[in-house]
């Protein structure tokens, strides 16, 4: 069951790379999303695999999915922040002597965005070029035409699936469920979290140190995910992981986009009404961060006993499927 599944991904991985001979924009999401899944798959049950070869292997697929996402993650991250800002400037007028209205600096912080945000996505997209035509990559897609035909398994996965992959697809989940445990999800459930709002809000714009954990959840959600994919290792949650995944997506995109901004409103010389509009943007993000949180902790936390039954939650925006 394994070893079909890793051939599975290994034959996507094969047909992504011919559909972006033809069209980049094609190739680039199934290369990325079987490279993620083999990388994660081996990382589950890797005492199933010779290790000799899995490690490495895990490794370049990393470094591969790596630098074929950053393209794209800088192109919805320029999109997310020009379409917040004009949603901003939109609003009515100041009164007099109320602060400035952002819109009067957010054309200067849209073209400052545009102009980093653009920049750092060309550079990806020459780093992604160079990747493809080095020989690291082209032994890491040797290495994975012949997975798509053989699989190096270690005795043990002569077992049954239903005695051998549950039980590490458990394992995956319970590190999931400690690390999600670990988070502050009692204080992520006001609908207005103003610590961490103003934790934020530094005199540099500084992000929220809380963001690590939580993107750390998002990796071990995506690796229990791509566990249960495998037949015969259970449902690994079902449809509550895949909403999980797509909340914690939202808040990497948020948290992610807030830095950006973060980075340009330490441009040196910019005019007060761009620092504004940018200061402006920033907390919007952060606000993002912190519904993606509440959204996420009002659906991992068991509801209490007696309460009332929750509201449903809406669908999330903009999600992709990883």
């Amino acid at each position: 069951m394994l070893g079909r599944y890793l051939q599975a991904q290994a034959t996507s991985f094969l047909r992504g790379l011919s559909l972006r001979a033809e069209s980049e924009a094609a190739g680039d999401a199934p290369l990325c999303a079987a490279a993620r899944r083999i990388a994660g798959v081996l990382h589950t049950y890797g005492t199933l695999t010779d290790e000799s070869w899995s490690e490495p292997l895990r490794g370049e697929l990393a470094w591969l999915a790596a630098t074929l996402g950053r393209e794209r993650e800088y192109t919805g991250r320029l999109d997310r922040l020009l379409e917040a800002l004009r949603r901003l400037s939109t609003g009515a007028a100041s009164p007099a002597g109320a602060a400035p209205s952002p819109a009067l600096g957010a054309a200067r912080a849209a073209a400052l965005l545009e102009r980093q945000l653009t920049l750092a996505r060309t550079r990806a997209h020459s780093a992604t070029l160079q990747a493809l035509g080095s020989a690291r990559f082209h032994a890491l897609a040797d290495a994975i035409a012949v997975l798509a035909s053989e699989v190096p398994l270690t005795p043990a996965a002569a077992r049954p699936a239903g005695a051998v992959l549950p039980p590490l697809a458990a394992t995956a989940y319970t590190r999931l469920t400690d690390a999600a445990a670990a988070l502050p999800l009692h204080r992520a459930a006001h609908p207005y979290n103003a610590e961490a709002v103003q934790a934020a809000l530094g005199a540099e714009l500084t992000s929220d140190l809380q963001d690590a954990p939580w993107h750390q959840v998002r990796v071990l959600l995506r690796l229990s995910r791509y566990a249960a994919e495998v037949p015969g290792a259970g449902d690994g949650g079902g449809p509550r992981l895949a909403e999980a995944g797509a909340l914690l997506r939202r808040h990497h995109e948020a948290a992610e986009s807030a830095s950006a901004v973060a980075a340009a409103a330490r441009t040196p010389r910019i005019a007060p009404a761009t620092a504004y509009a940018l200061g402006v943007l920033h907390a919007d993000q952060r606000h993002e961060v912190e519904a993606a949180r509440f959204a996420f902790s009002r659906l991992w936390q068991p509801e209490p006993a007696g309460a009332g039954r929750a509201e449903p939650q809406p669908a999330v925006p903009g999600a992709r499927t990883e």
